[in-house]
C-alpha cells in the first residue's frame, strides 16, 4: 500500500477511535446540501396539476389503473395503479408512463415476503369528477378524484388518509442530457458513461419541451465536501404528500434519536432515512442513523392508520401539524360538518430514485395495523431463549483467559449470563472468519468450556473485506467478481477497519449464498454450534466515503446504482448471515444474528441495536422512545448498549441503565475499548447487588418474554409497546414515551434521572382498572398519576389486573440450565375477580416448534371460582412431551381466603391443594399443584 494511503487510513481510524464530545455534523448532509431534497421541499403547496382522464380507466375486480397527465409542460405523464388488498390495505403505485428505462423496484421476496394478495372491491359511485370504491365488507371507502388528482380513504365514514391533497406529487422523469455550451467536457464524459445513454436516440417523447434547468446545480453531478457524485441518469427523485385528517400524533420512521411521537419539521430539516455510521450521535434531531424503516403510524382515539413507503433509496419526510383549512383542502374537509375544525397531520415523502409504492394500512386499531404490516414484511422469528437473556460484550475481551475470567466472575457473584461477545480484535488483522492464534489459540476449547456452563459466544463479522491476496474471502470474491463495482466497472476500494477493503455485492443472490457458505464449520474454522454472529458496519460504513458510506454511483447487480438500494444493503448482509447459520445446522437450529443496519423486513433475520450511544443520562432516556419507534415498525427484537458505548458512566447511571434494559427486548452491555471495564462486580457492592437483582428479574420473567415473542411471530404485535396499544382511546397515553408495556400485562417506568428519590407513573385504564406493584403487590386503581418513591434497587414496575404471567423463580447461571425447571403462575385479579394469560414452552433452540412440537396453554381464572388450563396447540398433529411442571400459583387481589382449593386433572379425582393466604397483601399462594404444564386441569375455589 502507498505510504500516503497508510497515513490517511491511520488518521481516519484515529478519528473513529477517539472519544468525541459530539458527532461531527459536517460529515453528514443537510437537506439544503442534498439536491433532490431541496428541489422536492421547495415545491409550493398548490392545487395539483395532475388530472385523470376518466374515459381511460382500466378497472378490474381489485385494481384501478389510469394515466395522470399534467398541466405543467415539464411534467411527464404518470402511470398509476391502485390495488385493494386483503385485510384492510390499499396500495398505490406511481411510475412514469413511458420511462426511458425501468426504474428500480425492490424485488418481491426481499422486503415484501410475497406479492400481496388482492381483494375485490365494489364501485358504489362514479361521476365525471370522482369514483368511489368500497372494500372490507363496505366499512371502508376509497375515493379517487379525477381533477385535480387526489385519493381519500375512509374508515367507517371517517376520513383518515388523503393522498396528494396538497398537490406535492412530483416524479423527476428519466431524460437524456442536453449538452449546452456551458456544459463541461467532464460532465459530458460522465453522461456518456451511462450504459443506456445512447438508447432511443430518436425518441424524444420523454424530453421536456423546455428543460431550462437541465444544467442547474445538483442535477447531473453533486459535490459534498471532497466527494463528487456523478448522476448519469440525471435527477430521478419521487415525492408525494400524504395527510392524516383527525390525527394529532404520528410515530415510527426509525431510526432517529428523538421523541416517540414525531415532531413538526417546519423549522428543522425533514426526518432523514439514510443508513449511516454516526457514532456518539446527537439527540432530539431528525438526522439519519444506522437503519431505516419507511413506515409511519397515525393514531387517535378512534383509529390507527399505517403508511408504508416501499423505497430503498435515500428518503426524507416532512411532518407538519395543522388544522384542516377548508379553503385549501376542499375535498379533504368535505366530510366535516358545519364549522368544525379538525386536527391534521401533513406528511411529505420524497426519495432520490425508484418509484412511488405506498401502502395504506387502514387498521382500524393498533393490533390490526401491526397484523397488516406483518402480512407485507413478515414477523420476528422466535429467537432461541438464550438470545432473550443477558449478553456481556466489550470492544474487546483481550484473549481466552480474559473470557474465562469474565465467565468465572459472573458465577462467583451469582449473576446470570448467557452470552459473551468478541469484537474485531479477536481476528487476524481484521480478517473476518479468522482467529488471532496468539490471543485465541483454542477457540473450540473456549467455546466448549462456555457451553459446559450453558453459555454461548457471539463474534463480529463485518461486510468489509480486507484486500489482501491469499485471504480466502477476498481471493474468492475477487476471482468470482463478487464485489461491488465502481463507475468504471472495477472492484470498489474503500477504507474500513482492516485498511484497504472491498465490499461484496449482497444484492446478488449468488453472493449471498457465497457469504452464507462461509459460516460452515469447514470454512469458519474454530467455530462450533455455540457460536453466533454480529454484523456491524453494514450501512455500509466506508471511512473515506461520502458521509462515511458508499458513493452513490457505485454499481450493483443488473447495473443498479448504489443510490437505488442503499437502505436495503444492511438487510441483505443480515439475511445472508442468518441463512448461513441456518444452513450450518441443516435448518435445525434457530440462528441468532445482531445487525446494526436495517430496513423494513429486517425483523425476519434477528435483532438490531441502536448503535454507538453514549454513557450519559440523556442517552439512557432516549432508549425508550427509540426502541418504541423500532417496535411499532416491526423491529420488535431491539435494544441499546447498556451503559452507553462511549464514555464511562458512573455507578448510579450504570445501575439505572441495567434496570431499564432488563425490561427491553435485547439486553446487552457493550463498551468502547477506551472506556473503563464495567463488569458488574467492579462497581461498589450496593450497585452490584442492584444490577444483579435487575438481571435476575429478567431471568425470572423469561417465560413471559418467550411467550410474548411467540405470539409476536404469529400476529406481528410488538413485545415492547407504547401504552396506547393497550389503551387506544386514552388520549393521555398518546404523548408518553418514558414508560411502556411489555406485552399486555407489565408496565414499566424506568428511573432515568440522576439522584431520583421518586417518580410519577401514569396508570392508565380508568378507575375500574387495577394495577399491582411488581415488588410489593400493592394494588392501585388506573386513571391516575402515582408518585412512587425510589431507592437504588427500586424499579417502578406494575402488573396489570386481569392477566396471568408465567415466571420461573429458580434463577440459574444461564437460561439453558433452566429448561426443565418448574413454572410459577402469577394471576392478577381485575375488578371482576378474573384473569387470563398464556404460557408457551418448547425446546428453546430448534425449529421443531414450526412442526407443532411445543406446548401452548391458555390459563383462565373466572370470578375467583375456577382456574382452568386448556391446550392452544390442538390440531397441530404433533405435541411436545415435557417434564416441566407448575410448582406454584400466586393470585393477587384475593379478598378472602377460600375454605378449600381442589385440583382435578385429566379425569382424576379431586385433590386438596396446600395453600396460604396473606390478608395484608391479599395474596393467595397455591403450593405445589404438581401438575404437568401439558395437562388439562381445573382448580376450584370453595
Amino acid at each position: 500500500m502507498d505510504w500516503w494511503k497508510t497515513l490517511i487510513i491511520v488518521g481516519v481510524l484515529a478519528s473513529f477511535c477517539h472519544l468525541a464530545h459530539s458527532v461531527d455534523r459536517g460529515n453528514f448532509k443537510t437537506c439544503q446540501q442534498s439536491g433532490f431534497c431541496k428541489r422536492q421541499r421547495d415545491i409550493p403547496e398548490h392545487e395539483s396539476p395532475y388530472y385523470v382522464d376518466p374515459t381511460a380507466l382500466q378497472i378490474s375486480q381489485s385494481s384501478v389503473k389510469f394515466q395522470l397527465n399534467s398541466r405543467s409542460p415539464k411534467a411527464a405523464p404518470l402511470a398509476v395503479s391502485l390495488f385493494t388488498l386483503i385485510d384492510n390495505t390499499v396500495r398505490v403505485k406511481i411510475d412514469e408512463a413511458s420511462p426511458l428505462e425501468k426504474r428500480y423496484e425492490v424485488p418481491v421476496g426481499d422486503v415484501l415476503t410475497s406479492e400481496p394478495k388482492e381483494q375485490n372491491f365494489k364501485i358504489i359511485g362514479r361521476d365525471s369528477g370522482k369514483m368511489t370504491l368500497s372494500t372490507a365488507n363496505n366499512n371502508n371507502k376509497v375515493i379517487i378524484y379525477f381533477d385535480p388528482f387526489q385519493v381519500n380513504l375512509l374508515v367507517d365514514e371517517k376520513l383518515v388518509t388523503s393522498i396528494n391533497s396538497r398537490g406535492l406529487l412530483k416524479v423527476e422523469h428519466l431524460r437524456k442530457r442536453k449538452i449546452s455550451s456551458s456544459s463541461t467536457e467532464a460532465a459530458e464524459n460522465n453522461n456518456n458513461n451511462n450504459d443506456n445513454e445512447n438508447k432511443n436516440d430518436d425518441d424524444d417523447d420523454n424530453d421536456d419541451e423546455n428543460d431550462d434547468d437541465d444544467d442547474a446545480p445538483d442535477m447531473w453531478e453533486e459535490t459534498f465536501k471532497t466527494h463528487t457524485d456523478t448522476k448519469p441518469k440525471g435527477p430521478t427523485s419521487v415525492g408525494l404528500d400524504i395527510s392524516f385528517p383527525g390525527f394529532q400524533h404520528v410515530y415510527g420512521i426509525p431510526e432517529h434519536a428523538d421523541s416517540f411521537a414525531l415532531k413538526s419539521s417546519k423549522n428543522t430539516d425533514p426526518y432523514r432515512l439514510y443508513n449511516l455510521d454516526v457514532f456518539e450521535y446527537e439527540l432530539y434531531n431528525p438526522m439519519a442513523l444506522y437503519g431505516s424503516v419507511p413506515f409511519m403510524l397515525a393514531h387517535n382515539a378512534l383509529n390507527t392508520v399505517g403508511l408504508f413507503w416501499l423505497n430503498a433509496a435515500e428518503t426524507w419526510i416532512d411532518v407538519y401539524s395543522n388544522i384542516a383549512d377548508k379553503n385549501v383542502f376542499s375535498k379533504l374537509v368535505e366530510f366535516v360538518k358545519g364549522d368544525q375544525e379538525i386536527p391534521l397531520i401533513d406528511t411529505h415523502w420524497f426519495s432520490e430514485s425508484g418509484i412511488i409504492d405506498v401502502f395504506i394500512l387502514l387498521g382500524p386499531q393498533p393490533n390490526d395495523v401491526f397484523r397488516q404490516y406483518a402480512k407485507l414484511t413478515g414477523t420476528t422469528s422466535l429467537p432461541p431463549l438464550f438470545a432473550l437473556a443477558y449478553h456481556q460484550s466489550r470492544w474487546n475481551y483481550n484473549d481466552e483467559q480474559d473470557v474465562f475470567n469474565v465467565n468465572d466472575g459472573f458465577d462467583e457473584n451469582d449473576i446470570p449470563l448467557d452470552v459473551i461477545w468478541l469484537d474485531i480484535e479477536h481476528t487476524v488483522g481484521k480478517k473476518y472468519f479468522t482467529w488471532d492464534s496468539d490471543k485465541f489459540p483454542n477457540s473450540v476449547g473456549m467455546l466448549d468450556r462456555l457451553a459446559a456452563r450453558g453459555r454461548k459466544m457471539v463474534t463480529i463479522v463485518d461486510p468489509h473485506t480486507k484486500r489482501e491476496d491469499g485471504y480466502f474471502l477476498y481471493s474468492d470474491g475477487k476471482a468470482n467478481s463478487y464485489f461491488t463495482k465502481d463507475r468504471q466497472g472495477n472492484d470498489f476500494e474503500g477504507w474500513c477497519w482492516p485498511g484497504s477493503s472491498s465490499w461484496l455485492d449482497f444484492t446478488r443472490e449468488d453472493v449471498r449464498r457465497f457469504w452464507s457458505s462461509m459460516f460452515s464449520y469447514d470454512n469458519y474454522k474454530g467455530s462450533t454450534k455455540d457460536l453466533f454472529i454480529w454484523n456491524d458496519m453494514n450501512e455500509p460504513s466506508v471511512f473515506n466515503g461520502p458521509e462515511i458510506t458508499m458513493p452513490k454511483d457505485l454499481l450493483h447487480n443488473d447495473g443498479w446504482e448504489h443510490r437505488d438500494i442503499h437502505n436495503i444493503y444492511g438487510l441483505y448482509v443480515h439475511r445472508a448471515t442468518y441463512e448461513g447459520l441456518l444452513e450450518r445446522s441443516e435448518n435445525h437450529d434457530r440462528p441468532f444474528v445482531l445487525s446494526r443496519a436495517f430496513f423494513a423486513g429486517s425483523q425476519r433475520y434477528g435483532a438490531v441495536w441502536t448503535g454507538d450511544n453514549t454513557g450519559e443520562w440523556e442517552h439512557l432516556k432516549v432508549t425508550i422512545p427509540m426502541l418504541l419507534s423500532l417496535s411499532v415498525t416491526g423491529i420488535t427484537f431491539s435494544g441499546a448498549d447498556v451503559g452507553g458505548f462511549f464514555k464511562s458512566p458512573d455507578a448510579e447511571l450504570l445501575t439505572r441503565w441495567y434496570q431499564a434494559a432488563a425490561f427491553q427486548p435485547f439486553f446487552r452491555a457493550h463498551a468502547h475499548l477506551d472506556t473503563k471495564r464495567r463488569e458488574p462486580w467492579l462497581l461498589p457492592r450496593e450497585n452490584m447487588l442492584a444490577i444483579r437483582q435487575a438481571i435476575r428479574i429478567r431471568y425470572m420473567l423469561l417465560p413471559y418474554w418467550y411467550t410474548q415473542f411467540f405470539n409476536s411471530e404469529k400476529d406481528g404485535a410488538p413485545v415492547m409497546r407504547p401504552l396506547w396499544v393497550e389503551y387506544p382511546s386514552d388520549v393521555k397515553t398518546f404523548g408518553l414515551d418514558d414508560q411502556h408495556m411489555i406485552g399486555p400485562a407489565i408496565l414499566i417506568k424506568p428511573v432515568v434521572d440522576q439522584g431520583s428519590v421518586g417518580i410519577n407513573v401514569y396508570l392508565p385504564g380508568g378507575a375500574h382498572e387495577l394495577w399491582y406493584e411488581f415488588d410489593s403487590y400493592a394494588a392501585y386503581h388506573g386513571g391516575q398519576d402515582l408518585y412512587v418513591p425510589v431507592h437504588l434497587q427500586k424499579i417502578p414496575a406494575f402488573l396489570r389486573g386481569g392477566h396471568i404471567v408465567p415466571v420461573r423463580e429458580r434463577v440459574r447461571r444461564s437460561s439453558v440450565l433452566s429448561a426443565h425447571d418448574p413454572y410459577t403462575i402469577v394471576a392478577t385479579l381485575d375488578a371482576r375477580m378474573s384473569a387470563t394469560g398464556d404460557l408457551y414452552h418448547d425446546d428453546f433452540h430448534s425449529n421443531e416448534y414450526k412442526n407443532g412440537k411445543f406446548v401452548h396453554r391458555r390459563f383462565t381464572l373466572e370470578n375467583m371460582s375456577t382456574f382452568t388450563s386448556v391446550d392452544l396447540n390442538k390440531g397441530s398433529g404433533r405435541s411436545m412431551i415435557t417434564d416441566a411442571w407448575i410448582e406454584k400459583i400466586l393470585i393477587l387481589g384475593v379478598k378472602q381466603n377460600p375454605s378449600r382449593v381442589t385440583l382435578t386433572s385429566q379425569g382424576q379425582h379431586p385433590v386438596n391443594l396446600v395453600t396460604s393466604y396473606s390478608s395484608q397483601l391479599k395474596v393467595l399462594t397455591i403450593r405445589k399443584p404438581a401438575v404437568n404444564i401439558n395437562a388439562d386441569f381445573k382448580i376450584l375455589f370453595h
